[in-house]
């Protein structure tokens, strides 16, 4: 038996279930409220736990002398701030050629892993040669080593090079480093096959592709490669305490040792010096920030 409709009449879908409109409420792309606050509240806490020291370290390096740091409740808000322990740090030790002493260690180190690591990811991933996968297995092996194992070889190198007591000679093990290796390796693994092929087809070489085809498109990549590379080696405080005997050539982690052992009861003083370390990697960080969080987008092909 037929059913004869109205054509004037517009159809009318039939209304789903009740049940079925209650579970799709939310669907893939949103979050229940409950949900949505469990999320927040993790976040609040790992905040908490990653900048909690560092607003402890500044609160303290900006209170009094009068003040009281170990209150039963804590205060971040100090209530006599002051900048009289910048400048007696500044006063205490050379603060400033210490610093001097760092960047160059710093830019040494930035300079060989940028220049160096991507040489060597790109010849990895797309340079056929024999052994290639013996090399990258060596440099996913030298990842299991703790530095503490090789530390007294690389002394004995840098002291047969004639490199002891030298800037140059603290640079030198950390100018090259396995992870940024693979970094860069992954990064340029990532790019099509065909970019590459089309490169050869039209008659460029190896170094031709590496500059204007792989550089181009792993900026983001070699951006944290850079970030880590100088945090690496500003904070580094025991390969430079090891290779370096003469005061003069100290860098700022070691030099801030001195803050450590003449004013051990004036946390402040050491709360400041902690500080004025950390203003470098801040303005690093703020300077490469926007390519390194473009670094999980390498490989796309760029127009």
């Amino acid at each position: 038996m037929s059913v004869i409709t109205d054509p004037a009449r517009p159809a009318v879908a039939p209304e789903a279930p009740k049940a079925s409109r209650r579970k799709g409420a939310f669907g893939f792309n949103t979050m229940s409220p409950r949900e949505k606050a469990a999320r927040y509240v993790l976040l609040v806490f790992v905040l908490l736990i990653t900048i909690g020291p560092f607003l402890w370290q500044l609160s303290t390096s900006l209170k009094g002398s009068g003040e009281d740091i170990y209150t039963r409740i804590p205060r971040l808000l100090p209530s006599q701030p002051t900048f009289d322990h910048y400048q007696a740090v500044t006063d205490t030790i050379p603060v400033w050629d210490y610093a001097r002493n760092s960047l160059v260690v710093a830019v040494l180190v930035v300079g060989g892993n940028v220049i160096g690591a991507s040489l060597a990811g790109f010849a990895l991933s797309r340079l056929q040669f024999r052994g290639r996968r013996i090399v990258l297995g060596l440099f996913l092996a030298t990842l299991v080593l703790p530095g503490e194992v090789t530390i007294i070889s690389q002394y004995v190198t840098v002291r047969e090079f004639g490199l002891a007591n030298t800037l140059f000679g603290v640079a030198l093990p950390g100018m090259i480093g396995a992870l940024n290796v693979l970094l860069m390796f992954n990064a340029f693994r990532s790019l099509p096959v065909e970019v590459d092929q089309a490169a050869v087809v039209d008659g460029a070489n190896a170094w031709q592709r590496f500059l204007y085809i792989g550089l181009p498109s792993v900026r983001g990549t070699i951006s944290v490669v850079a970030i880590f590379a100088f945090i690496g080696a500003w904070d580094d405080f025991l390969w430079p305490l090891i290779v370096l005997t003469d005061p003069d050539k100290y860098t700022l982690t070691v030099g801030l040792q001195y803050l450590s052992g003449t004013f051990t009861n004036n946390p402040r003083l050491i709360a400041a010096g902690t500080m004025i370390a950390f203003i470098p990697i801040v303005i690093v960080f703020a300077t490469l920030q926007r390519f390194f969080f473009k670094g999980v987008e390498e490989g796309a092909v760029k127009g």
